[in-house]
């Protein structure tokens, strides 16, 4: 008698829905960041094009202290612009390629060379140290942000996306291994939340008063917000897709988002949101150390175009 053929047992290889939301994101991201760069291209086409139409003694470009604005060397950071941060009174951006820095408010910039191809995505200040995180892992700087070394040992994390600190408390998403925590200042890490984090994006703010009050700009979502050190979350509104997040130093219920297609300000930790326009192009924000200023950055080729407002985004002032 012919032998009965065993039914054949299949494999479901599909991607679970978690998977499919972090794929998602991530297209939602470069697209975002595609577009961004065209919409920087055609504000600086037009921006010539009136440039060129200005007749006689007209000035197109503000002058500040005998120089026109912007005539500095502009922020070299790669094909992709990840992050704009304030700590103390220096201003970074970073990108794929590379990181600057400037110490007075964006007029002048230096290139951080111990930062090329860091692809700076997220940045913390604990007690001691300046933190710096992107795909090949972690930075340190132990001299003030002057140079830094990448973390290795058991303080190494790879492929952070997100990061933020306060005091020794750190927190890191990773698309890999979603919300770690160190509460030694990054020497040693634990999970936190394995599906948490993982498409968080930028800095993770946290509270200096409450390290455990927490808020996350998250690329499928919106802007997080955990009150048990990342153990749970809840969606606190604003843009969708958000790329990047800061709060005012000086008041932590002044917050921006910038999201993938608008951005938004609160004044009231996040309960009620305004639409912010800021400049095209604009993919990171951040406020000055003192609160007075809100700075964003668009990338325009390989560089960083950064703008200042100090009237709580109504008008913006190109760097």
């Amino acid at each position: 008698m012919p032998t009965s053929a065993r039914p054949t047992r299949t494999t479901d290889t599909r991607p679970s829905p978690a998977d499919r939301r972090r794929a998602a994101a991530v297209e939602r991201e470069a697209a975002a960041r595609r577009a961004a760069r065209r919409r920087t291209r055609q504000r600086w086409a037009i921006g010539t094009a009136a440039a060129l139409a200005v007749a006689g003694g007209a000035t197109f470009l503000a002058v500040r202290g005998g120089d026109e604005a912007g005539s500095a060397a502009a922020p070299v950071v790669g094909g992709d612009l990840h992050t704009l941060t304030s700590i103390g009174d220096a201003l970074y951006v970073g990108g794929h390629a590379a990181v600057a820095v400037s110490r007075d408010g964006g007029r002048a910039w230096e290139q951080v060379p111990s930062l090329e191809d860091a692809d700076a995505m997220g940045w913390a200040q604990t007690s001691d140290d300046l933190l710096l995180g992107g795909h090949p892992g972690l930075f340190r700087s132990t001299d003030g942000g002057a140079s830094f070394t990448p973390v290795t040992g058991d303080g190494a994390v790879p492929d952070v996306h997100a990061l933020g600190a306060a005091g020794v408390t750190v927190y890191v998403g990773s698309p890999q291994a979603g919300l770690m925590v160190s509460e030694d200042g990054g020497d040693s890490w634990e999970t936190r939340n394995a599906e948490a984090g993982r498409s968080f994006m930028g800095t993770i703010l946290v509270d200096p008063a409450d390290p455990q009050r927490l808020l996350a700009p998250d690329m499928s979502s919106g802007l997080l917000a955990s009150s048990d050190g990342g153990r749970r979350w809840t969606p606190l509104g604003g843009p969708e897709g958000a790329m990047a997040a800061a709060w005012d130093p000086t008041d932590f219920t002044r917050i921006v988002v910038v999201g993938m297609s608008e951005s938004a300000i609160s004044a009231d930790g996040g309960q009620t949101w305004e639409p912010l326009a800021v400049p095209a192009g604009t993919s990171a924000a951040t406020f000055s150390a003192d609160g007075t200023t809100i700075y964003t950055a668009a990338l325009d080729g390989e560089t960083a175009v950064t703008s200042a407002s100090t009237d709580g985004g109504r008008t913006w002032n190109l760097l």
